[in-house]
């Protein structure tokens, strides 16, 4: 099918730009650090029925040794570790500088691909990821139409480090992931081990620390939260992950990424029906650019 890891990386962004709905409404009431452990492990809880459903077995048992050290090592990387840097930045940044230092992933992730296994990119292609970078760019620093209050951050200096090692760690994590995903391996299948990396380290870490109690706590106390939760991670780590990996199969890592990167661009129409934000003719113009970036990687 032409354009299918394109279309996988648009659709990732989108999920993504749900999921980020639900995390934003569960940050009102949960730490951080809470709705990570959680969305780690509701959502390897739909995977294994998912799998199971699709494939006769909750985990890809036959799958090689290779294939699952690859792809957990990509869940570490990117889903813990990555996930990690990324949620303190944005408490560092905010979300909108947050988002912009997470830009840089394609940008990471065009190097590695070139390096490790030479993917060239074309002019029009690279053209194509920097106008596109350019409009997401400007669709995150545009100013909101009302005035902007005591939300707005001063620019952290550990923010900005948190933020390009979030990007980098996301980079490294499709880039691990493109190895354990080579020949036709399903996506549902390669997001389950990658999952089940993740919820071992983040409850290990957990454990480690004494402080799971305060999670499993916080979850039963707040049932409303816990939904938002359940509801950022079907469309985060259940379908927009395993629809990156599909991504990933079908496209160069440097086109899929940067179209993975248009979250703060769905985010606009998602915010003026879902939260009733306005926005202003810059940001209109800054998600035109993105369009225009999207349009010369996808001719």
């Amino acid at each position: 099918m032409p354009y299918l890891g394109e279309a996988a990386a648009l659709f990732t962004s989108f999920c993504w730009s749900l999921s980020a709905v639900g995390f934003s409404m569960a940050g009102k009431t949960f730490e951080s650090t809470t709705i990570n452990r959680i969305r780690i492990s509701l959502a390897f809880i739909a995977l294994l029925a998912i799998n199971w459903l699709a494939y006769g077995q909750p985990l890809p048992f036959n799958a090689s040794a290779s294939r699952w050290l690859w792809l957990m090592a990509s869940g570490i990387v990117g889903l813990a570790i990555g996930d990690f840097f990324l949620f303190r930045s944005y408490q560092l940044l905010g979300p909108r500088i947050g988002l912009l230092m997470l830009s840089l992933a394609p940008v990471y992730s065009a190097i590695i691909a070139w390096l490790f296994f030479g993917e060239l990119m074309l002019i029009r292609e690279w053209i194509g990821v920097g106008v596109t970078l350019a409009g997401i760019g400007w669709v995150i620093l545009a100013k909101p139409a009302a005035s902007q209050n005591d939300e707005e951050q001063r620019i952290s200096p550990q923010g900005l480090w948190f933020g390009a090692i979030a990007a980098l760690g996301q980079s490294i994590g499709l880039v691990l992931s493109k190895q354990g995903m080579s020949g036709d391996f399903p996506p549902f299948a390669g997001t389950v081990i990658r999952i089940s990396a993740a919820v071992i380290f983040l409850w290990g870490v957990a454990i480690f620390q004494g402080n799971w109690k305060h999670t499993l706590e916080q979850a039963r106390q707040e049932p409303k939260a816990f939904g938002w939760v359940g509801f950022g991670a079907f469309f985060g780590p259940v379908i927009g992950v395993s629809a990156s990996l599909l991504s990933i199969q079908h496209a160069n890592l440097g086109v899929a990424s940067t179209l993975m990167a248009l979250p703060p661009v769905f985010m606009l129409p998602i915010s003026y029906f879902f939260f009733k934000d306005r926005f202003t003719i810059s940001a209109v113009i800054g998600t035109a650019i993105a369009i225009l970036g999207v349009s010369l990687l996808l001719t």
